[in-house]
């Protein structure tokens, strides 16, 4: 099962007189961290619920929002009425004195500090349970949103993966063909610098053998191979944070496509590895997005 790093949840309930809402959206990223918005009154409980989060989300950059709405006054804000009011006057007569039109103070005012008070609100114990149980049904809707994506994902990895295999095995047609490239290039060499008479043909072999064993690629594709195994059992792994290792493992599979590439000298498997390379691509890219 796997779960990409990006979603959104969200949760409304119920509390006496007060509605809560909790959202939470998550984005990629290669640590965690939590980004939190809640009411002033709420406060001191942030950092309980920051870490609440975090224990929740695994992993990726988190925006998360508390926010209450009180069917009668507001548990959040108070405006700070006779502070607003002199504000106004002051501006009024300042704006009648230099002649300044069509002025509309109010939101400048309302931006001023202390203008809107806030209100530290104690949380009965049956209330910040209540809180919490609702930040769970967030994170519920979130890892509903993040498994449809990490189903997508999934399928593209596996995609990539399969076809990197199938790749490697269209390499081994060529093999045969490389070597005998490769030896009538060292012929060809010879014949150009000194006569047929002088070729010791048995050193001549010995040399075509040590030199198509220092181009040898069977140990890169075996390891290749194992790699892409490795990984298709990884994603199919129980759990849902398996997005590092198989980073690592995608390190490993990049590692064997360039010494393959860096090795064959033949133009038919240079084509199969930049098709590889391809793939490899698309694996890290998705990669960036798994949990």
């Amino acid at each position: 099962m796997t779960y990409s790093m990006t979603g959104y949840g969200k949760a409304t309930a119920q509390y006496d007189d007060k509605t809560y809402t909790v959202e939470i959206k998550t984005l990629n990223a290669k640590n965690s961290d939590v980004r939190m918005r809640v009411p002033v009154g709420f406060r001191e409980y942030e950092i309980k619920l920051r870490q609440y989060i975090l224990d929740k989300i695994v992993r990726g950059k988190t925006e998360m929002s508390l926010s209450v709405m009180a069917d009668e006054n507001d548990i959040e804000n108070s405006l700070n009425v006779p502070l607003f009011k002199k504000y106004y006057k002051d501006l009024s007569e300042l704006s009648n004195e230099l002649k300044i039109e069509n002025s509309d103070f109010v939101q400048s005012i309302l931006r001023i500090p202390n203008i809107i008070k806030s209100s530290e609100y104690a949380l009965s114990d049956s209330e910040w349970k209540f809180i919490l149980n609702l930040c769970d049904k967030a994170v519920e809707d979130l890892n509903r949103f993040r498994k449809d994506e990490g189903t997508v994902l999934y399928n593209d990895l596996l995609s990539s993966i399969k076809q990197i295999e199938k790749l490697l095995k269209d390499i081994t047609p060529y093999e045969e063909a490389r070597i005998q490239q490769q030896r009538e290039k060292m012929l060809k060499g010879l014949r150009e610098h000194m006569s047929e008479q002088t070729v010791d043909h048995n050193r001549f072999e010995q040399e075509i053998i040590y030199y198509i064993e220092k181009l040898d690629i069977h140990e890169e594709k075996v390891r290749l191979s194992q790699h892409c195994k490795y990984f298709d059992e990884e994603i199919n792994a129980p759990g849902i944070s398996k997005g590092k290792k198989l980073g690592f493992l995608a390190q490993e599979i990049g590692r064997e496509i360039n010494t393959i590439g860096s090795k064959a000298q033949y133009s038919e498997i240079q084509k199969i590895v930049v098709e590889m390379k391809n793939e490899l691509d698309q694996i890290r890219e998705q990669l960036a997005n798994l949990l």
